[in-house]
């Protein structure tokens, strides 16, 4: 339990992740930006997609490491991608509502 309080109070120290859990997130404008940059991947075209079904994700991963994945490009084929803070919250808005 100390271990994981002290990794949050790390992960929300990071000025990035920090600014983006201040801002109030849109979920429309998080669906333009999300339709922009990561549907082609994230949806099924047919029988096809490259990326994982994102469907409830936030149910499956904290927002921080909604925010990892998005910004460091760790899992190829996923590029790195750096939003503004304003549209990493609008983003992860819109993650909560699929």
């Amino acid at each position: 339990m100390l271990a994981t309080m002290t990794i949050r109070q790390f992960q929300v120290a990071d000025p990035y992740v920090k600014s983006v859990l201040s801002l109030a997130g849109d979920q429309f404008q998080g669906s333009a930006i999300f339709q922009m940059n990561c549907a082609g991947c994230h949806i099924s075209v047919g029988e096809t997609q490259v990326g994982p079904n994102l469907h409830r994700v936030s149910e499956r991963k904290s927002e921080f490491e909604l925010i990892r994945q998005v910004t460091s490009g760790r899992t190829p084929p996923m590029p790195q991608f750096q939003p503004s803070p304003q549209e990493m919250a609008d983003l992860l808005k819109y993650l909560q509502q699929i």
